[in-house]
Order: structure tokens, then sequence, then C-alpha cells
């Protein structure tokens, strides 16, 4: 009984002093405090830190594919008699390395500066036919970009120029492989303005000089006086604001690069993504909750805003820049061309961030270059041209976490979740000895219960026997003495007295 006592005794405060103690923990958030601090600390782009390396040379592979958009009625479409008619090749994607290069630490470690090289290695077993054999129909570029450039310059300027390129059968629309699209060929009439002027490249590509090339230097926050600058651009190409826009919020260069954010984000967050290739901030805000690879995230996406910012017309390059298919852009610009057909699961831009790091876990980058085609004064070619902008080819830039990366983000995330929730384990505890206390006091009182029963009982039951013997006689039967009889005469003898 005292054995039983004592482990009553002892669970009950055991358990009531750990239940004090997850309770007090959980309130006060101490251990949340503490482990969130420490995240703070090795989140940061400083030597040493969890995530610097990867920052560095991010290991999980990146692609790039190709979507090209190739014209089949440009004879129609020229004489204004119908729509321009595409048909979508694709896509031929390529492996993308980006390494960053050149960092440097400034600014006593607050800063650090870092150039980004990106090579890219064709892959076609990822692709959808041979880009050295596929031919594409689209508008010649380079003859745009000349007309364009002499727009006010007066009719008989554009005149003149105009018959000169149809003397070297300048037209319209060209056709060629999509190697050659993509990485360059030797162009007729930047080959004869180049005789004019020599600084002209005669070579024309999209991605003409990007393989091996950097968008410029950036400066980055490391977050190591503030884990929400994690990231945060400070300058890119020595400026802190753009001048190509009417605007200085569109000047702004806000945000991070999309490689990195603080840590701890929210779903209430407008995250900004500065990009190169569009020579502005986007603005990002949450979606809904995914799971990758057994990570949780937040899909953070292009907002409302963005209907109004695309399409847009970059100013740093003369293109006109929209989502795929016109992808949350007005209607007007996917009905003027037959082949187009926006789906929001194949053409949205997206990414999915692990709240607790902020880091990406899974990344769609797509975006659409298109020219804007309008009639030009003094060039016949453009005569029943009216405005419409003409889509040439859609890129979708995409990365998936690694499963090396993930396993070790799993284990951090597991870490954290048991400090953090430690508080509530200790609780858990102190109520399970509370209860195991309750039942040791029940099973206690049920016992006493039943000894009790057991004595009232023996209270009401009969005397024992005393140790004197009754003697009892039994009277001689009238049979025994017949069978005497009949055994024999009967002799009684009486003791002689001898005195």
């Amino acid at each position: 009984m005292r054995k039983g006592s004592c482990c009553m005794f002892m669970s009950g405060v055991v358990g009531a002093v750990l239940l004090i103690m997850g309770i007090g923990l959980f309130v006060s958030g101490l251990f949340q405090t503490l482990i969130h601090n420490k995240l703070k600390g090795e989140i940061t782009l400083t030597e040493g830190s969890k995530i610097f390396a990867s920052w560095k040379n991010p290991p999980p592979p990146v692609y790039i594919q190709f979507f090209f958009f190739n014209l089949t009625n440009p004879e129609e479409f020229l004489k204004g008699e119908a729509k321009p008619r595409l048909t979508e090749m694709g896509p031929y994607t390529f492996r993308q390395y980006r390494p960053k290069r050149n960092v440097t630490f400034v600014d006593n470690g607050k800063k650090v500066s870092a150039y980004t090289v990106k090579s890219f290695v064709f892959l076609p077993e990822k692709s959808v036919g041979d880009l050295k054999v596929d031919m594409v129909t689209t508008v010649n570029i380079p003859a745009v970009a000349v007309m364009n450039r002499l727009k006010g310059m007066g009719f008989w300027v554009s005149s003149g120029v105009s018959m000169y390129m149809g003397s070297i059968g300048t037209t319209l629309f060209m056709t060629h492989t999509v190697e050659e699209m993509l990485w360059g060929f030797k162009d007729p009439l930047l080959t004869r303005l180049k005789t004019i002027k020599p600084d002209t490249d005669e070579y024309f590509g999209i991605m003409r000089n990007k393989n091996g090339s950097d968008d410029g230097e950036f400066v980055y926050h490391t977050g190591k006086q503030n884990y929400l600058d994690f990231g945060r651009i400070y300058t890119w190409k020595g400026e802190k604001m753009l001048s190509i826009w009417k605007t200085n919020q569109s000047n702004m260069i806000n945000g991070s690069d999309g490689s990195g954010f603080h840590p701890f984000l929210s779903k209430e967050e407008r995250l900004n993504v500065f990009t190169p290739d569009l020579c502005r901030s986007i603005h990002m805000r949450f979606e809904k909750e995914v799971e990758v690879k057994g990570i949780p995230a937040y899909r953070f996406t292009p907002n409302e805003e963005c209907r109004e910012v695309f399409v847009l017309e970059v100013a740093c390059a003369p293109v006109v820049v929209s989502f795929p298919h016109f992808h949350l852009g007005a209607e007007k610009y996917a009905k003027a061309i037959d082949g187009i057909s926006p789906v929001h699961k194949l053409h949205q831009t997206f990414l999915d961030l692990n709240p607790t790091l902020g880091v990406p876990v899974r990344a769609m980058k797509r975006a659409q270059i298109n020219i804007h085609l309008e009639r030009v004064t003094g060039f016949l070619l453009t005569r029943n041209l009216n405005g419409t902008i003409f889509p040439i080819l859609f890129l979708n830039e995409s990365v998936v976490i690694d499963d090396a990366s993930a396993a070790r983000i799993q284990k951090l995330l597991l870490i954290v979740t048991l400090v953090s929730h430690f508080p509530l384990v200790l609780g858990a505890l102190g109520i399970i000895l509370l209860l195991v206390c309750i039942i040791l006091v029940i099973r206690f009182y049920q016992n006493k219960t039943e000894v009790k029963r057991f004595d009232f009982a023996e209270a009401f039951r009969c005397s024992p026997p005393s140790a004197k013997k009754d003697t009892s006689y039994a009277p001689v039967s009238a049979k025994a003495d017949d069978q005497d009889e009949k055994n024999g005469t009967y002799i009684g003898m009486t003791p002689v007295d001898k005195s």
C-alpha cells in the first residue's frame, strides 16, 4: 500500500510540474523564439552559413524550354485578309547552369556582390523535334527593328530605306531553323547596315551571345543585420534605380532575384522579384499551399496588378513581353490571333517557397517574346498592319529541388518542429502522468471499498464453535435388544466389594 501511495504522489507531482512548465513555455514562446533566432542567424549570405554554398552554386538542375510559334499564313496576313494563324513548336529543352562568380563581401560583410554566369546545354531527350532541322516562319525582327528606328525620320527617308530593303529581298517575315533563330544567323539587311555603321552586329539571334554571359553585377544584402533583407538586391550594374521607365515606381529595383527569400514568410506578404530580362520588378502574392517532395510550401504568383503590366514593352530591348499565350493579359490580344489559347496551369509563373526557410523548392518562370506590328509611314510592307502584338516564342525556365537537398531540408524542418513544439510535448507528458495518477487513485479507493465490504460480512457471520464438546446420547433401539436376545442370554456383571 505504501508503494502504491508513493507512485500516486510522484506521478501527480511530476505531471503537474510538467503541465505547468509546458503551458508556461508555450505561452512565453521561449523555445520558438530560440529556434527562430538560430535560423535567422544561419540563413544569411555569409561564409559558413547553411545556405551560402547552395546560393553560390545551386545544386538543383535548371531547365529552360523554348516553344516557337510558326506562322502558316504569312501572305494572307500581310494582305490584311486574315488574322495570323500560328502553330506551336517544341519544346526545345536546355540544361542551364547558373553558378555565381567573383563573389565578394562588401560593407563589412553586410552586402555581397556577384555575377551569375549562365551557360546552356541542349537536351534532345527532353525535346520535341530537332532544332537543327525544324524550320520556323516568323516576323523578320531585324527588319522591324530598322523600321521602328526610322519612325519620325520623315516620309522620304523611310521610303528610300523601304525601297533599298526591297532591292535586297527583305520581307516582313523570315524562315530559319530553330537553332538559327536561337543562337544566330547572318542577316543580309544587318550586313548592309554594317557597311554604313561599323558597330552593327550582322548576326541576329534571340539568344545570341547569351551562352556564357551574365546579367551584370548584383549587390545583395546578406541578411546579417536584418533577416528580412536576406537576398534583397541593393544595386544592379552599380545603380539603385533604373532610368528607362516613365515613373519612379517602375524604375525601382525591388526584391530579390528569385533565388532566395527571407525565412518565416507569411501568406500576407507581397514578394518582389527583379528580372533583368524585363528590366523591372514584378509583384507576387500567395495563391495556395502546396507540397513538393514532402516539403510544405506556399505558392506565390503574379497578382492582378500584372494584368496592367503585361503585355508591356521592354525599354531595354525592342520587344514586347507577356506571359505565354497572353495569360493574364487582356482578351483582345489572344482573340487577334488564331492558335493562341491561355491555360492557367500551363502558362502561369509561380514560386513555391518553404515558408520556414524561404527556400524555393519549385519554380516556373514563363515569359513570351512578342513583336509589335504596326503601320510605319513610308514602308509599304506595313500598310495593312493594325497594331498586332505578334508572338515569336515563349520560354519556360523551371527548377525543382533535388532529392539530396530535399532530404536535408526535411531533416532541418523536423528539428525546427520538434524544438518549437517541445513545450507541447512537456504538457502532453504532464497530462499523461496526471491521468496515471487519477487511475491509481481510483484503483486505490476501489480496493479499500472491497476490503470494507469483506469485514462487514465477517461481522454478521455465526460465532465459531467452543472448544468444549457436547456429549450426545443415542437411545438403544428395541431392535438392538431383540438382536442381543437372539444371540444368547445377556449376563450382567457387577463389581465385587472387597471389603
